[in-house]
């Protein structure tokens, strides 16, 4: 017997096989609300604000996504694999160094199109294995790219794996900083780093043109604003 005491069933809570359409539908709708922000303001974004957008109770959002990495893990677990993908078809590449490069260029753009994701190769999330397990196998394919770039002679034997993340900390600054005001700027930051990890000799793409000085200022602008560069959990 129920007790009039009890809540009213929810239609998260019926029972069924899997997961009922309603359930099924205010997962998707949550997904494709963490995506919109993650992709506009970068992984700062509260789960409270992800609610909001998605039009769901925090109670809705916390039955599918007990924690933060479990929807970070959901969100990007495409992108992961584009990400890994990327790495083996740069180890494909008849030539290591134009493999290398380009593999470089295909990370950070990756980077420039979703700052959510420029996130994300900064960060690391134990708890989202799935997602971990996707930049173990990149990391590890990235090792045999920068063996095979050096073995070319035009990689510098001095570049070590460590200097990726590098990159990617401050092509994601860049990103973030730059904004709708300069979109194009980490293009530029990207060009100067490969030429800083080229050996002498080595072919090299033509240099991209600098953002224009208006749009640099409007950038700079925008920072010098409060909260005009994101950081921490907002919204």
């Amino acid at each position: 017997m129920t007790s009039s005491a009890d809540p009213p069933a929810t239609p998260d809570d019926q029972p069924g096989t899997g997961l009922r359409i309603d359930a099924e539908r205010n997962r998707d709708r949550i997904l494709a609300a963490a995506r919109r922000l993650y992709a506009s303001e970068g992984l700062g974004v509260s789960m409270a604000a992800v609610a909001r957008e998605a039009g769901v109770g925090k109670a809705t959002l916390s039955r599918r996504f007990t924690t933060r990495e479990e929807l970070v893990n959901a969100v990007f677990a495409d992108r992961m694999d584009a990400y890994a993908a990327a790495v083996s078809t740069a180890l494909k590449d008849p030539d290591p160094w134009h493999g290398f490069t380009g593999y470089v260029r295909t990370v950070c753009a990756m980077q420039a199109a979703d700052r959510g994701f420029a996130d994300v190769l900064t960060m690391t999330f134990p708890a989202a294995l799935a997602l971990e397990e996707r930049r173990a196998e990149a990391y590890y394919g990235f090792l045999d790219l920068i063996a095979r770039a050096k073995e070319t002679g035009h990689l510098r034997e001095d570049f070590t794996d460590r200097d990726m993340p590098i990159l990617l900390m401050a092509n994601a600054g860049v990103i973030s900083a730059a904004g709708d005001a300069a979109p194009d700027a980490w293009q530029r930051l990207v060009a100067h780093m490969l030429r800083s990890y080229a050996a002498p000799g080595a072919p090299l793409a033509p240099m991209p043109g600098a953002p224009a000085s208006a749009a640099l200022y409007r950038a700079m602008v925008r920072l010098a604003r409060p909260g005009g560069y994101h950081g921490g959990e907002s919204r």
